[in-house]
Order: structure tokens, then sequence, then C-alpha cells
């Protein structure tokens, strides 16, 4: 299906001047001819009634609004751009979507009864948010996950007629797009794992590569929406956390793994500074120990510098030996 741009159709004005003065027309000639001449009565209603019929192929679009017109069951185009128009009045509109609304929760939402004809299809960029989803990811985790994506529609023809609502197809293919792609990335980055496909192990993961996997995730949509008719124009993480059952232990997990960094940490500056000390003592020739006594002197400041409470110092009056 090829969209078809209306583009002599902005006649309204004309036509509702028109329709106006053969409207009032026929209705005078109707009632000040039809008790002397019935005939010519009767022409000037049918000319009454052939103006009202003329004004139902009035339409007003605001901007960036379309409608997508069928008649008898074809397409014959779409009108695009703000204007007054004049088309068939037999011509009919059509958006399957017209009543669903993709609220910020995520929810597709639908009447259960009305009429989808006849209803403008709105050309602006909209937001959708779906529900938190709850996937694994690569190592087995599972992680909630919501995304937003702005969208919007390029190709009405496509919209109206090549899937039955294009809101609703929207929202299934986002979340099918989001566990194709969360399922390749850990949370945080681990050892062994490929999220490129290059065969190679990389420090990718969703927290620390969100840009990334928001850009994978927005090519994904689009790829799945192009005979849609739609243009996914960006698409962002909005939440993102292990999930409820699992989230206690990846906390102490994390806290664990900061311990066993900050430890690390002092003790990599505690052996400097047992290094220093023995060197300083040694070149200033303060005192002359053995390798038994720097041991000792070794062992005493690592256990100070390394310990979580303060040191109780015990003062030696007597000899070093």
């Amino acid at each position: 299906m090829t969209e078809k741009i209306l583009s002599n159709k902005k006649h309204g004005l004309l036509m509702l001047l028109i329709s106006v003065v053969m409207l009032f027309g026929g209705l005078i000639g109707f009632f000040g001819l039809v008790d002397r001449n019935p005939l010519a009565g009767c022409l000037c209603g049918l000319v009454a009634i052939v103006a009202g019929f003329l004004l139902a192929g009035l339409r007003v679009l605001r901007p960036q609004e379309a409608l997508v017109l069928t008649l008898f069951g074809n397409y014959i185009g779409t009108l695009k751009g703000e204007g007054f128009y004049w088309v068939n009045p037999f011509c009919t509109g059509v958006n399957p979507a017209a009543f669903t609304q993709l609220n910020q929760s995520g929810d597709v939402k639908a009447p259960r009864t009305g009429d989808n004809m006849g209803k403008k299809m709105s050309l602006k960029i909209m937001t959708l948010s779906n529900n938190k989803q709850k996937i694994n990811d690569c190592l087995g985790n599972p992680v909630e996950i919501g995304i937003a994506v702005m969208w919007r529609v390029v190709d009405t023809a496509k919209a109206a007629f090549q899937v039955d609502n294009y809101k609703a197809f929207l929202s299934l293919q986002c979340d099918s797009a989001l566990r194709n792609i969360v399922r390749i990335y850990p949370y945080d980055s681990a050892p062994n794992v490929d999220t490129t496909g290059d065969g190679l192990a990389d420090d990718g993961s969703l927290r620390g590569s969100s840009e990334v996997v928001a850009r994978r995730i927005k090519e994904e949509i689009q790829a799945r929406v192009e005979e849609a008719g739609l243009e996914i124009v960006d698409a962002r993480i909005t939440y993102l956390a292990y999930a409820p059952e699992i989230a206690a232990v990846m906390l102490q997990r994390q806290q664990a793994s900061a311990v066993v960094d900050a430890r690390k940490l002092i003790v990599d500056g505690a052996v400097g500074m047992v290094e220093m000390a023995l060197e300083r003592l040694k070149e200033n020739g303060v005192v002359d120990l053995d390798e038994e006594r720097k041991a000792a002197m070794a062992s005493n400041l690592l256990v100070v510098l390394c310990g979580n409470k303060e040191a109780q110092p015990i003062v030696n009056s007597g000899s070093l030996y």
C-alpha cells in the first residue's frame, strides 16, 4: 500500500459558499413556488437537498493532522496539512486506532463499542511508556525494566491498512524488541560476556551502557514497525532494577564487593607506608633493625593501619632487644 497525497482538494471555502447559496435559494424557491408551480418548487427542493449533501463533503484539518479517505472501500488518497477541504461526500475517513489510547502507564485501551471510521490521524510525535517488564538478563538474573518510546506516523496508508491497529501493534512490538535486547546484556559488567556479537568479551551492561542499549532497542523497534508506516524518533530506558525476589541478595553482593575493593585499597596503602617507614629509618640511621625486628615492626604497622578499630599503644620503656 502506497500513500497518495491529495493536493487538489483545498476548495472548502468555495464549496461552502456555493452550497449555502444553493441551500437558501432552493428553500426560498421551494416555499415560494410549491403552491403556484409544483414542478418548479420540487426542483428547488431538490437543489436544497443537493446543497445539504454537498456540505457533507467539507473537511477541516489542523496542523499535524491527516485524513485517510476511502470511496466505496477503495483507498483514494490522504489529506495532509492544515486547511479547509472539500471531498466527495461519499468518501469516508479511516483510522483504525481512533479510539485507542496509549496511556503513560503503557496500557493500550480501546472502547468495546464505537465506530473507528471518519476519524483524523495525528502526525505529531507521541510518547509510549510501556509498563515495566520482568526479563531475565544474559546471566539469568530477573530484572525489571521500562522504556519510553517517541514515535510518529509517517505513512498514513500503511498505518491504516497494513496492520489492524497501529497503536496496539507498536505497543506489542516494543515489548518484544525490549525482551530481545535485554537478554543479550548483564545487569552489571560481567567477565566472559559478549554483548556485541563479535565473539569477544566486553564490559557492556544494562546499567553501564544505557545509551547503547537504548539505541539498539530503538533500531530493533524501527525494523519491526516499518511495515506499519511508523517512525521511531527516540527510545530511552526509564526504569531499571533487579526484580524484588533477588534485589536484597544482589545488594548484599554489591556491598561485599565494595568492602573487598575498599580493603584492597587500604592494604595497598598500608604496605606502601610500611615500606616507606623502613626505608626512611634505614636512610637516616635512626635505628638498625635485623630481619626479625623488621618483620615485627611491619606486622605492628599493618595491624594499626588496616584495623577497623583504633590501636591501643603499649609503651616499651626497656631495651629494644
